[in-house]
């Protein structure tokens, strides 16, 4: 390591941290044929669900210089977005949507980008060479790079987690054509706990450092189109959109921070929102209350199937309650339909065989239909 060398990376971590990124370091632009082979693994066996992008362009996604052969380094930079409080705790508020922590605040991809573009030119305009920046929605195994630079490891629930932030981490990447010098991989420090594993509610670990996305309500809340299986609803509780219940409960989140970037300050109105209000958004609404956030990404239809299947696992829902979920049995999407019948199920089986002349079910519907058969079936059981 020249001392040139040594002199562009000791500016590069200290312009990282003007921009507010709390830890950078870097890792080379390869990776080990493990990865891509864990990669192979997890597609062979159907992991990935609905989840078809994961499929495309391996090859590229195996390692930094597949995707761009002239890279020789990959500089990794990690956002702290702390919670201020367990998000745990907001399991107990049944008649409230639970929100990952994440989503509960302006969308990071575009937060993280704006800053890594800046540190980018920055970079290019110090040294001359090339650079390209990712976030997350390229082919690029971010967590593997992150361990390989030293930012943290991927405990038994997959996800990274560091010594200093636990579990609470945004990351983001520039690919470089300098060959930087690397920092030293971090190591794995669960030992014996498997917290993480126990707490899943869907139980989505089929052993330590394996995910099956089709059981993760994260995977199910945001990625998943259509009827939820029904083994999944009641162990989904309140949450809908995504889960940090393997993240919240990680010993190493004792040392976590808040966080302190501005722009990811999380919005009040995110926290715990009413189920009712939630149900009775139309497009319109659904596209203005969650402007700027992740979460107007995964349509209306979708969300307002997770909030009624939070409705169905109240734990002491109210007439209110039952008539909101009545008011979407004649919605216009199936999906939706479906969903609030077996709400309603939940709620008040008399309500629901009490309304079954008043909808008419086409084979059409097939969705809708079941639910219809199979809750009515059981009301009569």
């Amino acid at each position: 390591m020249t001392a040139e060398e040594t002199s562009l990376k000791t500016a590069l971590k200290a312009r990282a941290k003007l921009e507010g990124f709390e830890v950078c370091r870097i890792a080379s632009a390869s990776l080990g044929a493990d990865a891509g082979e864990g990669l192979q693994a997890y597609l062979a066996a159907g992991h990935h669900g609905q989840m078809s992008w994961m499929e495309s362009r391996t090859y590229e996604r195996s390692a930094p210089n597949h995707l761009w052969p002239e890279a020789q380094s990959v500089i990794l930079l990690g956002m702290n977005y702390g919670p201020e409080s367990d998000p745990l705790e907001g399991l107990k508020a049944s008649d409230k949507g639970l929100i990952s922590v994440y989503a509960q605040r302006r969308d990071y991809h575009d937060v993280i980008k704006k800053k890594l573009k800046a540190l980018a030119r920055w970079l290019a305009e110090e040294s001359g060479a090339e650079v390209k920046v990712f976030v997350d929605t390229a082919p690029v195994m971010e967590k593997p790079l992150a361990q390989k630079a030293g930012l943290g490891w991927q405990g038994k629930h997959t996800n990274l987690v560091s010594r200093e932030m636990g579990s609470w981490l945004f990351l983001g990447s520039v690919f470089t054509t300098l060959a930087l010098p690397v920092d030293e991989a971090e190591v794995d420090h669960c030992g014996s706990c498997s917290a993480c594993l126990d707490v899943c509610p869907t139980k989505a670990f089929p052993a330590p450092y394996q995910l099956d996305a089709r059981r993760c309500i994260s995977y199910l809340t945001i990625e998943h189109k259509g009827m939820i299986d029904e083994d999944l609803r009641a162990p989904m509780g309140n949450h809908i959109y995504g889960c940090d219940d393997c993240l919240a409960v990680c010993p190493w989140n004792k040392y976590a921070q808040t966080a302190q970037e501005a722009k990811l300050a999380l919005k009040a109105d995110m926290d715990l929102p009413d189920l009712i209000f939630l149900s009775q958004l139309d497009d319109a609404r659904f596209r203005e209350f969650f402007k700027s956030t992740p979460i107007k990404r995964t349509g209306l239809t979708s969300f307002l199937r997770n909030v009624l299947i939070a409705m169905g696992n109240m734990q002491a829902p109210t007439s209110a309650h039952r008539e909101a979920v009545v008011a979407r049995l004649g919605d216009k999407d199936g999906v939706v339909r479906a969903t609030a019948i077996w709400a309603l199920a939940q709620i008040d089986k008399e309500k629901l065989q009490a309304l079954a002349p008043q909808y008419r079910l086409e084979e059409t519907d097939p969705d809708a239909l079941a639910e219809w058969q199979k809750a009515i079936g059981d009301a009569h059981g």
